[in-house]
Parts: structure tokens; sequence; C-alpha cells
């Protein structure tokens, strides 16, 4: 027992794998931290926690929701990111379980014969985990950084979307402004071709068109209401909102568009998606861990299930009671007689060369996407900017010559009204320039810095009890 006193508490050490005890949230965060508003926290764990953030988003929630607000919130309370976090913790355990030593198998037995009594003792365990364990702590360690890299992914892609969803609706409700004053005008010229077809000075054709304008317009503002309350409830359900928080407000305005200074540059968009992006990263550690395997993989698949186990052995005469104890090692040893390891060598050469080929391809795609969100970034802030510069400053002019018209008598209160439904109209186009700007700056912004802005964030939206 004095020596296997030394051995078994190496064993014991060297099994001990621990969990994080904040189920790696605390990584996830550093990943993503410069990349999200600031003060955005992951949602906690423990009730107070939990409890503290509840207030939180209920403060926010007494004020107008900006961007980053709605961010902060569903980082906190979304919860499928929740779900997602919880796997993370799950997927940590199993690595704790997995690094943690098999527990050694104590046999037992009694034989009898008609002189003697045998009593067998024999204790065994895998070496084979023992001799790989700092190999296997180094591989699983480099799949729980990938994983880790995977759910800061997701991180992003629910704030993007979160951002992009804020971006929508906002837009969605000064475009309704816009089809609710398309719509007075359009009210009030039917009226007043009622009114002047009853006293005999219009045509019912005159007539039946301002009706059929007055048709579209109304068309086109239950079409509005509608976006509007379906962009409002996408942002809810990805903030985790239901019931009476539901009913949060958002500010009139989009943010304005920046100023030409204040672009950003696209000669680096490349050069800083390599550097950035966390789905390179995650490739690139998968390569790693294939890599260091690969020289281990047909020898583990030949020598994987060696075993040592310690005997003693009592035999005892039943006539004398003279005792004989009989101890030792073995050692058990699989014989490569039919499985040389080939097999397994040849999967982990192909996965080798498989890993190689999807980094590669997202190097690729990483090196197209920020060339193209950048090119579709540059261009929609030109378009934004000449609606807002031109477009509907020369909208809004001609309404002002129209009034100035019509008062000087010049023209009709038919071409007054649609002067001011076509600036309305202008209105509506503008702010949908400047919603498409911000999205594609979003977009921007995750292909840089985080992942494909294609790809979906995978979590799953709540539904209202």
């Amino acid at each position: 027992m004095k020596r296997l006193l030394p051995l078994a508490v190496a064993a014991l050490l060297a099994g001990c794998a621990s969990v994080a005890p904040d189920g790696l949230r605390g990584d996830v965060q550093a990943h993503v931290q410069q990349r999200l508003p600031t003060d955005a926290q992951l949602p906690p764990t423990g009730a107070s926690a939990q409890a503290q953030a509840r207030d939180h988003i209920a403060q926010w929630l007494r004020q107008p929701v900006d961007a980053d607000t709605a961010v902060r919130i569903a980082l906190l309370n979304n919860p499928g990111l929740q779900a997602r976090l919880a796997g993370l913790a799950a997927q940590d355990a199993e690595r704790a379980q997995a690094l943690t030593l098999f527990n050694p198998t104590l046999t037992l037995g009694r034989f009898t014969s008609g002189h003697e009594r045998e009593i067998e003792r024999q204790v065994g365990f895998s070496l084979a985990q023992l001799v790989t364990l700092p190999w296997r702590t180094r591989w699983h360690g480099w799949q729980m950084e990938r994983a880790t890299l995977d759910a800061a992914q997701q991180v992003l892609l629910l704030a993007a979307d979160t951002r992009r969803a804020w971006l929508r609706a906002v837009a969605a409700r000064q475009t309704l402004a816009a089809r609710e004053r398309m719509h007075e005008a359009a009210e009030a010229g039917s009226a007043l071709a009622q009114r002047m077809a009853r006293a005999g000075n219009f045509s019912k054709l005159q007539q039946a068109r301002e009706i059929a304008i007055t048709q579209e317009a109304a068309a086109q503002l239950a079409r509005a209401r509608l976006n509007a309350a379906l962009e409002h409830e996408q942002l809810a359900r990805l903030m985790g909102l239901w019931g009476m928080q539901a009913d949060f407000t958002l500010p009139d305005l989009l943010p304005a568009l920046p100023e030409a200074s204040g672009l950003q540059g696209g000669q680096d968009a490349e050069a800083t998606a390599l550097r950035e992006r966390l789905d390179l990263r995650a490739l690139r550690r998968d390569l790693d861990t294939l890599a260091d395997r690969n020289g281990w993989a047909g020898l583990g698949a030949v020598l994987g299930d060696v075993g040592l186990s310690y005997s003693r052995n009592t035999t005892t005469e039943r006539a004398t009671g003279h005792a004989d104890t009989t101890r030792g090692w073995e050692l058990d040893v699989p014989l490569p007689l039919f499985d040389w390891g080939g097999a397994a060598t040849g999967r982990a050469r192909a996965e080798l060369q498989r890993g190689a080929a999807q980094l590669q391809n997202a190097a690729l795609r990483a090196r197209s996407e920020a060339r193209s969100h950048w090119l579709r970034y540059r261009t929609a802030w030109d378009l934004a900017r000449q609606q807002q510069a031109e477009v509907l400053p020369l909208a809004r002019f001609m309404q002002d010559e129209a009034v100035l018209r019509y008062n000087g008598m010049f023209i009709s209160v038919w071409d007054l009204l649609a002067e001011a439904r076509n600036t309305a109209q202008a209105v509506a186009t503008a702010t949908e320039a400047q919603r498409d700007f911000w999205l594609a700056d979003t977009d921007l912004q995750l292909a840089l810095t985080g992942t494909s802005p294609d790809t979906s964030s995978g979590v799953a939206l709540p539904e209202s009890p």
C-alpha cells in the first residue's frame, strides 16, 4: 500500500478537473466587450443578480428606448441567449467530466476447494487515461475555447439582430407619420371634390380621380400601420419583452447621418476582418487541435486501452490454517494484430485537410464580405445623403412655392394638395434611405469584427406566455 500511495495521489490530483463557476460567461464577455455598447452585460446566473438586471430593464423602459439600450436589454433578457449560454456551461461540465479519470475498479473473489480457500483482491485503472491526460487537457481546452468563440458569435449576432429591428421599428414609425400626412391631404382633396361636385363645379370623372387617390392613400396608411406594429413586435421579441413591458416607447427619429469625415474607411477592411473576426479565430483553433491530434491518432487507436492493475491474493489451507499471499502487477496491452491504426491515421489526416480548407474558405468569404459590405455601406451613405441634402430640400422648396402660388391664385387647391402628397412621399423615401444606411453600418461592423452578417443568430425568440 505504501508503494501504491504516491501513484494514487498523483492520479487523484490529475483527475480533478474543475468546472468554471460562471459557466465561461466571463470568457464570452471578454471576447465581445469591445464590440458591444458600453456597460452591456450578459445575463447573470445568481438570483440576486437576475433581480437587479430586471430592475435595470424596468428603469430603461421608462424612457424612450434607443438602439444601445435595446441591445443591452436583449442581452440581459433574451431567453434564447440564456439557453445558449447554459449550453456552454454544460459543455464545460462535459469537458471536466472527460478530463476526470475513470474510477479504479476493485475486483473481489472468494473461491474454495476441498482443502483450500482463496481470496482475490484486485485494483485496476486505465493507464492510458493517466498518461495521455496532459494532451487531452490541452485538446479539451482548445475545444472549449472554440465553443466560447461560437457563443460569442451568437451574442454579436443577437446584438446585430436587435439593432436592425430597432432601426426598422423607428423607421416604420417615421414612415407611418408621413403616410398619415399623405392620407390627410388626400382626404381633404376628396372632401373638397365632393362639395364641388354637389355644387356642379366638378365632373364625376374628376371626383372619381380624387376618391381613387384617397383610397390608395388609405391602403398605404393601413400597410404602414401594420408594418410599424410588426416591427415593434419583432423588437419586443428579441428583447424578451411581453405584456405591459412590450408597450415601450421609441424615439421619433432615426440617428442623424454622420459627416463624410466620420465614415469608416475601406482601405484596411480585409485586414481588419482577417484579424478580428471571431469565426476565423474559432476555425484557427479547430485547425490547431486537429494538427496536434494528428500524430496521436494512429497510436491512440492501437494503445488506447492500456490498463494497469495490482493484485493481492491469499490462499489458506483449511486443515492447518496456513496462508500464502501473492502480490503483483498486471499490465493489459492490446495486441495490434488486426488494427494497426491506419484507418484512424487516415481519418485524422483527412480531417486536418478539411479543417485547413474550411479555414481558407472562411478567410476568402471574410475578405469578400468585408469588401462588399463596405461598398454597400458607402453607397447607402451616398444615397441617404442625396435624399437629405438634395431631394428632400427640393421637395420642401416646391411645396413652399406651391403655397405662395396658391395664395397668389396662380394654381388650384388640387395642385397644392398634390405637392403636399409629394413632399410626404419624399420624407418617407428619405427615411428609408437613412434606415438602409444604418442597417448597412450594422452589417459592416459585424463583417469586420464579428462573423458573417448573413448568418442567423440561431437564438430562439421567446413566445409570449
